[in-house]
């Protein structure tokens, strides 16, 4: 049974969606006026990881995640650069992609832009002034705070203690301090479309109420985004959704945790701020940072924790992706094994995938579910050295390619294994030099002359060549 943390009500829930076997799910997508950075990358992982989870579970997902494509960020660098806020957020939706790529991150169900949405959102402003909920002053309309009564639900918070702990826009006009914007009047050198106050464009919260009720519906399942949307843009959502509707806007809300840089929340005043290409490109890295290395590092800290990123969390990723891998290599080997699948492998196939969706059914327990495949993957190294059948190590490949399909990882073909040579100061050997020294080896073994077989050992470990002598008189190694 799938338990989720709902932030609405502060505790974990029983996850039931509106229509049996359906979810639909909205998530705030990315503002595009800058390069993704390392927060970015955690709330699209996160998300989309609940997504492959709920599909797996059986689940019909309709996904929605938008593009906020008009705001006041992308206006001042438009003004900046003297170009378009077309030519900004076409820039970016491109990098958007390019990044999301890297990690594996594929395309939501709908990905709607705000710009596209201008009629939806006008309607639902009209609605709300109707209801004596919202009010025009000189061609700017204010959400009235005080008309929605149990305005602070999401972040459990009284309307004066948010006040109090929030960045207010300054206005005389406004009846309360605490009201937003739904409409701003156009300005020069601004964006601007007709409304019914006079042209102008939309606030920031009534664009994804408008485009989320637009594509699942004025009630759906899941809201999700960072815990800094919390307040003020989840909480205005709820008010001015509900408001408009008089129905439960979003049944549940999820939110993932904050990015730190070696224990300090990620800043750009810091000098901490890491956009994802800077990851990639990173010179203090001793190889190459794959999508997957990332991705696994990420999916090893729960969601709703805070995510210290480090060089060090990463080559404990990388590492512990090359012990996997190193399996699914042991498993294409060569065996002389056959029958059926033994008893202990059949026990530990049985346990496993129940083991792992009990934890993602505990609020999508990403590092629970890694600790099993771990373990799966050391009894099956165990197994290997009494050796198994063609069948039993096609069992387990399946296994490891489903449940690791749910989070995106084990999908690759081949894995470059590699260490930091720069530490030890030599180049590496390639390929044919490794398998000659090998060979050596191994005619030196047959001799029985073990001193030169060790020495050939220390000199490939002192390059980074790791030996593996097998039962059956083979010899395996890598980097």
């Amino acid at each position: 049974m799938l338990k989720v943390f709902n932030t609405l009500t502060g505790r974990k829930d029983t996850f039931e969606p509106l229509v049996s076997g359906q979810v639909r799910m909205y998530v705030c997508g990315v503002t595009v006026y800058d390069d993704c950075h390392l927060g970015h990358a955690r709330s699209a992982l996160v998300f989309e990881t609940i997504r492959r989870y709920l599909e797996h579970a059986g689940f019909a997902v309709t996904f929605v995640k938008n593009f906020t494509d008009v705001d006041d960020k992308i206006i001042k660098r438009a003004n900046e650069q003297n170009v378009s806020c077309d030519t900004i957020t076409a820039k970016y939706i491109r990098a958007y992609y390019e990044d999301m790529g890297k990690l594996g991150i594929g395309h939501a169900s709908v990905e709607p832009k705000a710009t596209e949405h201008m009629a939806d959102i006008i309607t639902l402003i009209e609605a709300l002034v109707q209801k004596g909920m919202a009010y025009d002053v000189a061609g700017d309309v204010y959400f009235q705070v005080e008309k929605y009564p149990v305005y602070g639900r999401l972040s459990k918070r009284k309307a004066e203690d948010l006040l109090a702990g929030a960045r207010v826009e300054v206005d005389e006009r406004k009846r309360n301090p605490m009201d937003f914007a739904l409409w701003k009047g156009a300005k020069p050198g601004e964006p601007a479309w007709p409304s019914p106050w006079g042209p102008g464009r939309p606030g920031w919260h009534i664009e994804c109420s408008a485009m989320s009720m637009r594509h699942l519906g004025e009630t759906f399942d899941i809201h999700g985004g960072g815990m800094d949307l919390i307040f003020p843009h989840h909480e205005n959502e709820i008010a001015q959704s509900c408001g408009a509707t008089g129905k439960e806007f979003a049944r549940y809300w999820i939110h993932n945790g904050f990015v730190q840089i070696n224990q300090e929340k990620m800043s750009k005043s810091l000098g901490n701020f890491f956009t994802i290409k800077e990851i990639f490109e990173k010179s203090e890295w001793p190889g190459e940072i794959t999508g997957e290395i990332l991705r696994y590092f990420l999916l090893t800290n729960h969601y709703r924790s805070p995510l210290d990123f480090s060089d060090q969390a990463l080559r404990e990723a990388k590492y512990a992706l090359d012990g996997f891998y190193d399996l699914f290599n042991r498993l294409k080997e060569p065996t002389t094994a056959d029958g059926p699948v033994n008893e202990k492998l059949a026990t530990a196939l049985e346990r496993t995938r129940p083991a792992f969706e009990r934890a993602m059914d505990d609020d999508f327990n990403t590092p629970a579910a890694v600790a099993e495949l771990q373990g799966f993957r050391s009894e099956v190294n165990k197994l290997l050295e009494a050796g198994l059948s063609a069948n039993a190590r096609q069992q387990v490949r399946e296994l490891f390619r489903l449940l690791g399909s749910v989070l995106g990882l084990f999908q690759l073909e081949k894995w470059q294994f590699n260490v930091d040579l720069s530490d030890i100061g030599v180049k590496g050997l390639t390929e044919e030099q490794i398998k000659s020294k090998v060979e050596e080896r191994n005619e030196a073994r047959s001799k029985k002359d073990f001193a030169r077989s060790d020495a050939i050992r220390k000199e490939l470990a002192a390059q980074g060549i790791l030996l593996e002598d097998r039962p059956d008189g083979t010899t395996r190694w890598k980097r």
